[in-house]
């Protein structure tokens, strides 16, 4: 019988080195300037909403697409580069079903040094020891709960907390932080992933100041593939 395929990748060299420090001192300015948040449509949700997104709608717009707030984006972006940096890298497991989501999640698995599941996620993946994906993590984070459903319920089973990015029809059962923004546009989540990596280098003292980071946005930025 043929060997299964592994649909896990195994946390790899990081990209960018260093040695954990203390965090960078509190900011009250945002994390990038508006303009490349609005740029990359990162606060346009789709056309339907749950209650559990309804907190962090700003308005919606005739067109019926509702509107997240950006200072809330980018508050939250900070929490979960915060929380993520108290983790070892290779014990963080980044998971992206969704298309757009696969290179952005990659960059940010080779630039931090994490675990990374861009295929298909295996049922029994986080909890049956003999499938040969297994791996335990200490802390997930996935691009779109909808899609990376299988995943948050075997966290849940485990007991790992989850991380997860929601746009405004998301339903946060079962996720720990949630990230409210665009998680369907590439572009969104090119910025994203490119903040959080950059955010929890910061924290962890790999880069001393953003300016260290070089990767681009554009870099992050999916093909589609």
């Amino acid at each position: 019988m043929a060997e299964k395929e592994k649909t896990v990748e195994k946390p790899k060299k990081a990209t960018v080195k260093g040695k954990a420090s203390k965090a960078p001192a509190e900011g009250s300015e945002l994390l990038v300037p508006l303009e490349d948040y609005l740029k990359a449509g990162i606060h346009i949700g789709s056309q339907y909403k749950t209650g559990d997104m309804r907190p962090y709608i700003y308005k919606t717009r005739p067109d019926g697409l509702h509107v997240l707030d950006v200072n809330t984006i980018d508050k939250r972006l900070a929490i979960a580069a915060k929380f993520l940096s108290d983790y070892e890298p290779a014990k963080i497991l980044v998971v992206a079903g969704r298309v757009y989501a696969r290179r952005p999640a990659r960059k940010f698995a080779e630039n931090v040094g994490c675990m990374l599941s861009v295929k298909r996620f295996v049922p029994g993946t986080l909890t049956n020891p003999h499938n040969p994906n297994f791996v335990e993590p200490d802390v997930v984070l996935v691009s779109d709960p909808g899609v990376d459903k299988q995943v948050i319920k075997e966290a849940k089973k485990v007991r790992i907390p989850v991380v997860a990015l929601c746009d405004t029809n998301n339903v946060l059962k079962n996720i720990d932080l949630a990230v409210p923004l665009n998680n369907k546009g590439k572009k969104s989540l090119a910025l994203a992933y490119w903040i959080l990596t950059r955010e929890l280098l910061l924290r962890r003292g790999v880069i001393k100041s953003p300016a260290d980071f070089k990767a681009t946005i554009e870099d992050y930025e999916s093909t589609g593939k």
